[in-house]
């Protein structure tokens, strides 16, 4: 017969509770700046939810009312320096941590200060969509950033703030400090993949990362008992190795002990923890109802819940041991619903007897594009170069992919910021093709082989962008893997700066290679410039020799905004020039390159199509003019260079290898004849793949990708069309 022996867990599971004791033990001082806290946010929500009721807050209004004592209890331990990040129900935990950076003490009878009172002014601008909020208006309810006070930003995606603040956590790590970051999510975001991917990641790189669990027990209107078998969400650090605490989240001071303990864990470098505090929103998921209004709870259960509020606990606990009094506990509820009253009418005048925003308050309609990229200021003054004009030594044939990892080699030399990140770059000589040979060896810590996680650790590297403090490269390996961590890659990286306000750098390389010809098939094939083109905050760059890979390789590392490197198989292999030892120009971002001058067209192509298309047009004898994009992105897309070409040939084809359904050129195209149009005789004409992504079988490969023989045909199109002769028929 069987015989069976019991696992033990790696990390410990507990449930903290507190005693009489504890609450006489307590410092009076961390009492009642509790008490004030929780009052502040408290007549704050109120006020967001009267605001809203009156259809004075555009779009969503997620209370935090109820779920106070978890953001106070848990954030009162931490520093300024410590780094925060939440959902779309994050007010209460954006002010604790504002609070508890601008006054870490807090006395009830005092009165607010002006620092006070204007954190309160401009997170309710912002939640209204206000010129002076934290986020100039873009960011509202759901997306609260100042990261001064340690809030690296409220995010809308259930779940997608995880993996930042992993990022946030392992920039901490790096820097020597012992500083930590805390990820709060809710119940809902439990079972949310990325989530998962974190928590993993988090564990296995020993993070200092508490991801705090708001379990309110309900998503919308579902509760959490029908969504997982275990709702005792906190079990899922057992799987990770995670040490993990369950807490009643309605008793700040319980909240407070299970976060210094786990503060204890993360600061001696012991890696992350999980704290679960079940809690209670006491409205709708949206707006100033209560749940039962709509029927999925009762009203008998939202009067057990907020029998145990925070507020009258902590009022209670300080009246037993006479530190405060019946009359004190009014007052400072007075004091924090008047300085709400004087807040809310600086944003309100009435008109006609109707409340509305002022106007003049507004963000200007003019405001709406600009911050989507950063200026590009940072490249004042540096060295750009071409190969035409070069005056260092050349190498005439020297290996793409050896140019790869020589830039990435001079440039983590000298910038200690650069990190690099994807699976087995650590390993196999440089990764699956050698971009990052020798790396490892030479910059230990800095070249991190990572989990099979993309959603984790492209996030990862974001939430380090959005720290700051240093300059994440991710390598894809192939960028089908995109739709994977496309939450991280276009909710949350591509829109951060805009969303934020504009002004917070994103610095973020990520490189991928086009895998066309090599086998793979439909999963691992495509071209992935047609997606980041049209997805607005990348900067996108396909250089199509090694000399122009060093100079956009720079810029990329040197611009403040995400930037897209793609690569290409048939290229690395490949030889051409390239320098021999000066390893430091720049590649202006956004300048294309004439590579054959011509009149009959102009081509617009890129990458390892600039080759064969350079091939067929001396073999056609076609006079046509090619022109290099380099940078593909639409504010990349270099308009001077493509409209001089165009007044002198009046004809364009694009090129490009990849299915028509993710296609670049279709963008391009549609810009180009809206752009170009009087200068145009016949429409745009284009070259690309099929319909279906590249098959495994080669003959299908073959068909599904544009190659010499799509190229010549386009030419001859071109000419056709024109009316001219063509000689070689």
């Amino acid at each position: 017969m069987a015989t069976h022996d019991d696992l033990i867990p790696k990390a410990p599971w507990r449930a903290i509770h507190v005693t009489d004791g504890d609450w006489d033990a307590a410092d009076p001082a961390l009492l009642g700046t509790m008490l004030t806290e929780l009052h502040l946010i408290r007549a704050f929500e109120e006020k967001v939810l009267e605001l809203a009721a009156q259809g004075l807050v555009h779009g969503p209004a997620h209370s935090s009312v109820g779920q106070e004592g978890g953001a106070v209890g848990s954030i009162l331990p931490l520093r300024s320096s410590d780094h925060i990040n939440g959902s779309h129900r994050g007010h209460h935990q954006f002010l604790a941590k504002s609070l508890v950076h601008l006054a870490p003490q807090m006395e009830p009878r005092a009165t607010f200060g002006e620092p006070v009172r204007e954190l309160m002014q401009k997170t309710l601008a912002e939640i209204c969509g206000l010129a002076q909020g934290y986020c100039k208006g873009r960011g509202g309810s759901m997306h609260l950033r100042w990261l001064e006070a340690g809030n690296l930003g409220t995010n809308a995606i259930v779940g997608g703030g995880a993996p930042l603040a992993a990022g946030s956590a392992w920039a901490h790590r790096h820097a020597g400090t012992a500083d930590v970051a805390v990820n709060y999510l809710g119940d809902g975001a439990v079972n949310i993949g990325s989530v998962l991917e974190a928590m993993n990641i988090a564990a296995a790189w020993k993070l200092p990362l508490c991801f705090f669990i708001e379990n309110n027990a309900y998503a919308v209107s579902t509760h959490v008992d029908e969504v997982t078998a275990e709702p005792r969400l906190s079990s899922r650090g057992l799987a990770f190795g995670i040490p993990s605490w369950k807490v009643d989240g309605m008793n700040p001071l319980a909240v407070h002990l299970a976060m210094e303990e786990a503060l204890a864990v993360m600061r001696s470098g012991d890696g992350p923890t999980i704290i679960e505090a079940d809690c209670y929103r006491y409205f709708h998921q949206n707006g100033a109802l209560p749940g039962s209004a709509f029927g999925y709870r009762s009203k008998e259960e939202e009067a057990s819940w907020r029998a145990r509020d925070p507020l009258e606990m902590v009022a209670a606990k300080m009246q037993q041991r006479q530190l405060t009094g019946e009359d004190e506990v009014a007052a400072l509820r007075s004091r924090c619903l008047t300085l709400m009253d004087d807040v809310a009418a600086e944003l309100l005048e009435k008109v006609d007897g109707k409340t509305r925003i002022i106007p003049a308050l507004w963000p200007p309609a003019e405001f709406r594009d600009v911050g989507i990229r950063g200026d590009l200021s940072e490249f004042d003054g540096v060295r750009y170069e071409e190969l035409e004009s070069f005056a260092g030594a050349i190498v005439e044939d020297e290996k793409y992919i050896k140019t790869v990892a020589d830039v990435m080699h001079r440039r983590m030399s000298q910038d200690p910021r650069i990190v690099i990140m994807g699976e087995d770059i650590h390993r196999l000589k440089g990764g699956t093709n050698g971009a990052t040979r020798g790396l490892s060896t030479e910059f230990p810590g800095r070249v991190l082989g990572t989990p099979i996680s993309e959603n984790a650790f492209c996030g990862l590297a974001g939430g380090i962008a959005m720290d700051g403090r240093f300059l994440p490269v991710v390598e894809l390996m192939y960028p089908d893997f995109l739709w994977v961590a496309a939450d991280q890659i276009f909710n949350q990286i591509a829109k951060a700066r805009h969303m934020f306000g504009g002004e917070s750098d994103m610095p973020l390389v990520m490189r991928m290679k086009i895998a066309m010809g090599t086998g793979y098939g439909s999963q691992h094939s495509m071209d992935p410039a047609g997606i980041f083109a049209t997805s607005v905050g990348w900067r996108v760059v396909a250089p199509s020799t090694p000399f122009d890979y060093v100079g956009l390789m720079n810029s990329a590392l040197l611009c403040r905004d995400p930037v897209l490197v793609i690569e290409h198989v048939d290229l690395y292999n490949g030889k051409g020039p390239a320098p021999a030892d000066d390893l430091d120009y720049f590649i202006p971002l956004g300048k294309a390159k004439v590579v054959r001058p011509g009149t009959a067209m102009t081509i617009l192509t890129y990458s390892a199509m600039v080759a064969p298309t350079l091939a067929e047009v001396e073999a056609s004898g076609f006079d046509a003019e090619v022109i290099d994009l380099r940078s593909l992105d639409r504010a990349g897309l270099d308009w001077e260079t493509i409209e001089a070409s165009v007044r002198k040939t009046n004809n364009i084809l694009i090129v490009e290898q990849g299915s028509i359904g993710t296609s670049y050129g279709g963008m391009l195209a549609d810009e180009a004849q809206r752009r170009l149009f009087d200068w145009l005789d016949q429409p745009i004409q284009r070259v690309h793949g099929g319909e279906a992504s590249p098959s495994i079988s080669k003959i299908l490969e073959t068909a599904a990708c544009a190659g010499k023989d799509e190229i010549a045909d386009g030419l001859r199109r071109v000419m056709r069309d024109q009316g001219r002769l063509i000689a070689a028929e």
